[in-house]
């Protein structure tokens, strides 16, 4: 338990704004791999490691098009199912089998397919009054868990549980668990913020934000200083919508709080994207409505950790939301939500940022 304390202090310096590789904003580096999003996989053999195997099918982005391929990069069939994972943070998803996480570069289309990285944790340990089977999603405090030695991975269940794991101590490593009294978290979703370096969650109406790592607890009260103005008939709508709701940092540390509204098809039973609603977060813990964050795009998926980009530096659109929902993907314009969306069901609806 000592590592692990000393492990909060060691990330805290690392991830701080001094650190020079903090963040690298307005530079995209000429090896990295296009952001895509995972369609699903097409059938292709089977080997003694894997069984069942397919190829990739991604939708990937290139400059200013999106173009749905094949690639050569072949990839469990077991991950295509729909339980299969049980979210994803930096293009790695995760797995939970018998109690135990498993994290996976799979479905990272750059990533070897002959020698996998595959990283499994130890057994999950289940809090009183808990439960560890239904997941919200996970989070990773650094792109490179298999290099980082201070690498974290949170998983945030459904309920009160939330487990912080250190990757790095191998054979030693350990699970941190807390317990959320507050019941406006239990189905919250975590992310890892590098500004504040701690993993945070929004409560529900997004009255408090909490934010953790393994040495410290921290509770803000937020208020909402404007609301859009709607007519009655579109706040009716919303009421009636299910929402989500989720914390995204953009490359220079401006949070922003979105609230993901979708509708219930009656004649397909799909849960399509109906609105988007943007609020930037303030120092004072003020959140405001806005419709323009700039040069900036945000993306979300059902089950994956949101992140956002600088959008000229990947010929994407500005002021925009990419999603990639259970039922449909597509684009919202953050100004006046005017959408650009396909229905599609994808078994594993993940957006994989650029890999370098």
């Amino acid at each position: 338990m000592r590592s692990l304390l000393l492990l909060s202090r060691r990330l805290s310096k690392l991830s701080s704004p001094r650190n020079p590789h903090f963040v690298l904003s307005g530079v995209r580096f000429l090896s990295e791999t296009p952001l895509c999003h995972i369609v699903g996989a097409e059938p292709c053999g089977s080997t003694s490691r894997d069984g069942e195997i397919g190829r990739l099918v991604i939708t990937a982005c290139r400059e200013s098009f999106w173009q749905t391929r094949t690639v050569n990069k072949k990839v469990p069939m077991s991950l295509m199912a729909e339980t299969a994972t049980i979210g994803a943070s930096h293009g790695w998803v995760a797995t939970l089998k018998d109690g135990v996480v498993c994290l996976q570069d799979d479905l990272i289309p750059s990533a070897s397919d002959s020698d996998p990285k595959r990283i499994s944790l130890p057994p999950l340990q289940t809090l009183r009054h808990c439960q560890t089977q239904l997941v919200t999603n996970v989070a990773l405090s650094s792109a490179s868990p298999d290099e980082d030695e201070d690498c974290i991975l949170a998983v945030k269940f459904v309920g009160p549980q939330l487990s912080l794991c250190r990757l790095a101590l191998g054979d030693k490593a350990e699970w941190f668990d807390v317990r959320v009294k507050d019941p406006g978290f239990f189905y919250s979703r975590v992310m890892y913020s590098k500004r504040d370096s701690m993993f945070s969650m929004p409560c529900f109406g997004g009255k408090h934000t909490g934010s953790w790592d393994l040495e410290q607890y921290t509770l803000r009260d937020s208020y909402f200083s404007t609301y859009p103005e709607f007519l009655q008939s579109q706040w009716d709508r919303l009421c009636n919508s299910c929402r989500s709701e989720h914390l995204v940092e953009s490359p220079t540390g401006q949070i922003y709080f979105v609230k993901w509204y979708t509708q219930r098809c009656l004649s397909s039973g799909r849960s399509l994207t109906d609105r988007f609603l943007v609020f930037r977060m303030y120092e004072n813990q003020m959140k405001r409505h806005i419709t323009d964050i700039g040069d900036l795009c945000i993306f979300l998926s059902a089950k994956g950790e949101p992140f956002c980009l600088q959008a000229s530096l990947y010929g994407l659109s500005r002021n925009c939301i990419y999603f990639v929902g259970s039922h449909d993907f597509g684009k919202a314009n953050i100004a006046d939500n005017v959408m650009v969306k396909e229905m599609r069901t994808s078994p594993a609806p993940y957006i994989i940022p650029p890999q370098s």
